[in-house]
């Protein structure tokens, strides 16, 4: 899943929720659109195990069942870790920085652990970046909170780069970074880093000692020398959804008669189904109406009506 974009994970989500039954709030308009917000999407060909979003719903559903469902909907790769329920606009989700794990291959540990001092002790290191509006100058020094390395313990010709980005506008990515350390220590791998997104959130959550090691500062007796990862900055123990990969011909099958069978015995006859969950064009749908199409746009009249005003039309 790390070379699927941001729009393609969207477009799986978006069938996801349709497929799972989530009573899906919709955009006003002419060209309505469930209401899924994302926040700060993974780069394409990264990986992540903190992405976010916040779905509308047109009634209060229960985050576990909510879970259930599109875990039971959603592609292989794309796992919900956990579901809460906002609780309100206010409170919104504060992603200042992310913490990344990057596997620089073909890079020894001492020669990164050289780049990552200069990279450090540079007061700003300027990379470009071709974008659909040209070519743009970031400063990717401006970007980084700490930066750390560590051998890699399953091979001993690669490195292990930890680094917590602010994100910024525009948008630091770890290959801007990645760039400059090349430029300052024309360090070339043998093929291209693979980066793995491990936590999003406030900067405020970071420790004094991050902070401190970020600006190149000591931090104490026990602060990690430059090459080393903070402890507070190692990879939390995440365990996403591992799924089995026996009976891969007759997993969907299985989903979704599973799906089902448990939305039969949790659920009352009268609620409504995945089929009553389209945009438009359904008939005695029980969702809210104001999640619906503009009033008017199901009116047998104001079919009829559009029918007879094309028809005479020159």
């Amino acid at each position: 899943m790390r070379f699927a974009s941001h729009r393609d994970v969207a477009r799986a989500m978006e069938r996801g929720v349709r497929k799972a039954g989530i009573p899906v709030a919709y955009s006003a308009g002419f060209s309505p659109h469930p209401r899924i917000s994302y926040s700060g999407g993974a780069p394409t060909g990264s990986a992540s195990e903190a992405e976010y979003l916040e779905v509308a719903v047109t009634r209060r559903c229960e985050p576990g069942d909510v879970s259930r469902r599109l875990n039971a909907a959603l592609p292989d790769g794309i796992d919900v870790i956990e579901v809460v329920e906002a609780a309100g606009a206010a409170s919104g989700l504060q992603l200042d920085a992310s913490q990344w794990h990057v596997t620089w291959p073909g890079v020894a540990p001492a020669a990164a652990a050289r780049a990552v001092r200069a990279f450090l002790a540079a007061p700003t290191a300027q990379v470009s970046r071709l974008t659909s509006k040209g070519t743009r100058i970031l400063d990717a020094r401006a970007a980084v909170i700490t930066l750390t390395c560590e051998p890699d313990k399953a091979c001993a010709e690669n490195t292990i780069l930890q680094m917590v980005i602010r994100q910024l506008t525009p948008a630091v990515r770890p290959e801007d970074i990645l760039t400059a350390l090349r430029n300052l220590s024309t360090i070339e791998p043998a093929s291209p880093p693979l980066a793995t997104r491990l936590w999003q959130g406030p900067v405020s959550a970071l420790t004094a000692t991050q902070l401190a090691v970020a600006e190149n500062q000591p931090g104490g007796p026990d602060s990690p020398q430059p090459g080393e990862c903070p402890q507070e900055l190692r990879p939390t123990p995440v365990t996403p959804v591992r799924r089995s990969t026996q009976d891969i011909s007759r997993r969907m099958t299985d989903k979704a008669v599973r799906l089902v069978a448990e939305s039969a015995e949790k659920a009352p006859a009268s609620q409504a189904r995945a089929n009553d969950q389209l945009p438009r064009g359904t008939l005695g749908h029980l969702a809210d109406p104001r999640a619906r199409e503009p009033h008017g746009r199901d009116c047998p009249n104001a079919r009829n009506g559009a029918t007879e005003q094309t028809a005479r039309r020159p």
